[in-house]
């Protein structure tokens, strides 16, 4: 997809948030699988680079819903155990309006292979110590918080 392809998409994603949800909220995942030394990450197709999976809370949804969901929709990934909720954080790349929880996400199943749709571009199992290339500063700053104890921004 070009990057004005992308520019358009995200547009759109975010005006329609907008309209629905006035102040955002949302939910993230690092979903962990600590025997292997990986953590699932998503690419979009409306933005660059690799994130950790998530999205909004809608609604009427409670935050382990709106969790269970996008890891249902983006990695074919069924929760096993409790998600940790990990810490709050205001997303002002998005806006200033969006909130996101961080949950930790240690047991679970992978209910086969998630094929690329025109949301996901790519999903995937990386190393611990060798992300891809184009992991957002982001995902890299919440993976050392919770890996390394670092004290965690308020700020994503």
């Amino acid at each position: 997809m070009t990057q004005t392809g992308r520019k358009v998409r995200r547009w759109l994603f975010r005006t329609y948030f907008l309209l629905r949800r006035p102040m955002t909220l949302g939910v993230r995942a690092a979903v962990l699988d600590e025997a292997a030394g990986t953590v699932f990450l998503v690419r979009h197709t409306y933005l660059p680079g690799w994130h950790l999976p998530g999205g909004g809370v809608e609604t009427g949804e409670t935050f382990a819903e709106a969790l269970a969901k996008e890891l249902r929709e983006e990695g074919n990934i069924e929760l096993t155990g409790p998600a940790e909720l990990f810490a709050l954080y205001m997303n002002a790349h998005a806006s200033r309006r969006d909130h996101a929880a961080l949950y930790v996400c240690r047991h679970f199943r992978q209910r086969g292979p998630r094929l690329a749709n025109w949301e996901i571009a790519e999903v995937g199992f990386f190393p611990l110590d060798a992300l891809p290339e184009g992991t957002t500063a982001s995902t890299r700053r919440r993976l050392k918080e919770i890996l390394e104890g670092e004290t965690p921004t308020e700020l994503w």
